[in-house]
Order: structure tokens, then C-alpha cells, then sequence
């Protein structure tokens, strides 16, 4: 069983940081790993050809070991959510007579794709909105989704949990339809993969992307993509020398090879070598593998449990336990409460959360403890 692990991080005394959605604060190991980075380049005679490589290799193994790939090449190093998902979009097959399906209010980087496609294609861009009514929201979206696919359904692109309140999307059920009618699943992990258990053999999307610096625990600018067989005949949104067959051979560079690198590797952001955020990606996965996603998720529950029951018993909405994750959820205030005076008030205690619409948005890792949630109740319940 996992223990408070605040000691790992530098997290000021004083601020209850109850925000690791909007971005994780640095493991020390990540930190010194960056550090050594940056050494390196001091003098770049020490660097040799095959530092180009061994440290990609390393940072897709270890992603590849957190969600169950056997193979790293089905892993590409990528910049952003966004480069990822624009990778799907340019490899899709679509046209007038087929739709795509979206979650209502999911991030931006996993609509814009989308929106585009429809536009170069007319396919039609379904999204599924949350149900207005609280009772079984959780329960009631994803039946709406289902029932939103198609035999017209060529993609169905959304999150694990919603991004701004943790509700969870069932991905077996999902992916069951989809295959059904022979549609793609498209995933977003950013919000979920490293704080929630993700398995792509037993859930076998066709692609799962993740931002770096939230549940990963990396810095910003580096992200990690699983791509499944759908894609192993696929154009890259930009041609960078490294995702080209034999770029290990520096002295035949100049023999241009029309092949690109096997799998996943071909969707490889530029210059994905990175010497400073490669290791700190690496050394940020090596401690969450450490943990476990399993442990990190059940931490986060004993943690928040209490705190959720006390929120609720306080006239506070938080979704059904059984259609949301426990790292990240959505807080509802009752109704006639002032938002902006318990939104100044939590400000004024240095408790950081994030505002989503009208609900704040609580996430808790390994760093916080049950005070923390303790401190929270206290702030939007007392007085």
C-alpha cells in the first residue's frame, strides 16, 4: 500500500495543492534529471550519434510498460495532445456519408481535429452532450453515447474521464460498439493515464494520447502516443529525418529513404531526442511505474473518500463514485451558495483548485494527504 509521498516534491509549506489536473508539480528525481540535461549541452563533444536514440528508447519502453504495449515502436514521442490527435485526423478515412462522435465540452485539442476533418470532409461531427439533470448523469452519458454510435460511425474520440469533472467514460463498452460497427476509438489519456489504470491490450483502442506534465508527471512540451495497426500505413504531419528508416547511420544520411521508421515511430515530433525533456519524461514514468497506477488511484480514494462523503452530507454535487475517478472530480456548490465568495475565500486559504463552469475542480495525488482534504471541506462548508 502507497504512503504519502510528499517528500518526493518541492511543494512549498503552506499551499494545498489540490490541483494536479491543471498541471503536476516536479518529482525531484525529474527535476535533477532535467538538470543533468541541461549540463550536457555545455559541452555537446561529449554527446554521441547514439544519444540521439538510446534515451527515446528508454522513455518508450517505460510508457509502453505503463499501459501493457509489449512493443515500444507502437509508442511515439509527441509535443502536445494536440500533435497527437492531429496525427489520427490526418490518417482518417471519412467522407460526407459517415459521422464522428465527441463528448460535450471535452478539451479543445480533441475537438479542433475533429472540426476540421468534418469540414475538409462533411463527415458530420455528432457531440453527445452531459445530461442537464445530476441524478445518474454519469450513468445517462454513457448510454447516450452508446446509443450514438452508428453503423454510419467511423470515430468516436473522447477521454477516459472527462477533463473537467472526472466523470468516466465506459471504454470496454465503447469499444465494444465501435468494433461492432467498425469505427475507430480514439483516446485522450491526458486526464487519467498514470493516475488511473490504463491497459491497451485489454481496451485496444486504436490510438490513446497523452500530454507529459499532468498525471504523467513530466514537463511541459512532451507527450507520448500509443498507435495501433490502423496506422502503420500512415503519412506523419511533418517529415523529420529521425522517423526515417536507417537515421541511426549518420554517415548515409544523404542516402534519402522513402521508408519511414516501423509502427507508431513514423508519428514522432521533430527533434524528439530532446536531451533536457526526454530524461525528465523517463524519470518521471520510471516513479509512477514504481507506484503504480493502481496504488496512486487507490491513495487517492482513501484520501478523498471522507472528504467527498463530508462535501455531499453538505449539499455539494460530486458524481456517482462508480461513473468517476478519484483523482480528479467535479464539485457542485448547493444551490443559492456565492461561487465567487467560496472561489476568493479557498484563494485567500492558498488552496489551489481549478474553476470548470460552474463547478470547482478537485485533483489529489500522491503529494496531498487527508488533512488536505480536511482543509478543503472545512473551507467550503464552515461559515
Amino acid at each position: 500500500m502507497i504512503l504519502n509521498q510528499k517528500k518526493k516534491f518541492s511543494l512549498p509549506a503552506g499551499v494545498t495543492y489540490l490541483n494536479g489536473a491543471y498541471m503536476s508539480p516536479l518529482l525531484k528525481s525529474v527535476e535533477r534529471a532535467g538538470i543533468e540535461g541541461i549540463k550536457e549541452k555545455r559541452d555537446p563533444s561529449t554527446v554521441p550519434p547514439s544519444a540521439f536514440f538510446d534515451g527515446s528508447v528508454k522513455l518508450r519502453r517505460a510508457f509502453a510498460q505503463l499501459i501493457n504495449v509489449r512493443d515500444e515502436n507502437r509508442i511515439a514521442i509527441v509535443a502536445a495532445a494536440s500533435y497527437g490527435l492531429a496525427s489520427v485526423a490526418r490518417n482518417l478515412n471519412v467522407d460526407r456519408s459517415h459521422n464522428m462522435i465527441i463528448a460535450g465540452e471535452q478539451f479543445p485539442s480533441n475537438v479542433y481535429p475533429w472540426m476540421g476533418v468534418s469540414r475538409d470532409t462533411g463527415a458530420t461531427l455528432r457531440t453527445v452532450s452531459a445530461p442537464s439533470e445530476l441524478p445518474n448523469r454519469g450513468k445517462i452519458w454513457n448510454e447516450r453515447i452508446l446509443d450514438a454510435i452508428d453503423r454510419d460511425t467511423r470515430l468516436v474520440a473522447l477521454g477516459h474521464v472527462h477533463w473537467a469533472d472526472g466523470t468516466m467514460f465506459d471504454l470496454m463498452q465503447i469499444r465494444k460498439r465501435t468494433r461492432d460497427v467498425g469505427a475507430l476509438l480514439v483516446v485522450d489519456g491526458t486526464q487519467s493515464v498514470g493516475a488511473l489504470p490504463f491497459d491497451v491490450a485489454r481496451i485496444q483502442p486504436d490510438a490513446l494520447i497523452c500530454s507529459g506534465y499532468k498525471w504523467l508527471m513530466g514537463p511541459y512540451a512532451i507527450g507520448l502516443a500509443y498507435f495501433g495497426e490502423y496506422f502503420d500505413q500512415g503519412r506523419p504531419i511533418e517529415e523529420s529525418w529521425l522517423n526515417r528508416k536507417n537515421s541511426e547511420n549518420f554517415s548515409g544520411l544523404v542516402r534519402y529513404d522513402e521508408e519511414y521508421q516501423s509502427a507508431a515511430r513514423r508519428y514522432e515530433v521533430g527533434e524528439h531526442s530532446n536531451f533536457i525533456l526526454v530524461p525528465m519524461m523517463e524519470a518521471a514514468l520510471q516513479q509512477v511505474n514504481a507506484w503504480k497506477p493502481a496504488e496512486i488511484q487507490s491513495y487517492s480514494t482513501r484520501i478523498t473518500g471522507p472528504a467527498v462523503a463530508a462535501l455531499r452530507a453538505a449539499g455539494c454535487w460530486i458524481e456517482d463514485d462508480a461513473f468517476r475517478s478519484h483523482h480528479l472530480f467535479g464539485l457542485r456548490l448547493p444551490p443559492g451558495s456565492d461561487f465567487e465568495k467560496m472561489r476568493s475565500r479557498l484563494r485567500d486559504q492558498r488552496i489551489a483548485v481549478s474553476v470548470r463552469g460552474d463547478a470547482f475542480r478537485i485533483s489529489a495525488h500522491v503529494y496531498n494527504s487527508a488533512s488536505d482534504l480536511k482543509k478543503l471541506v472545512r473551507a467550503l462548508t464552515v461559515g
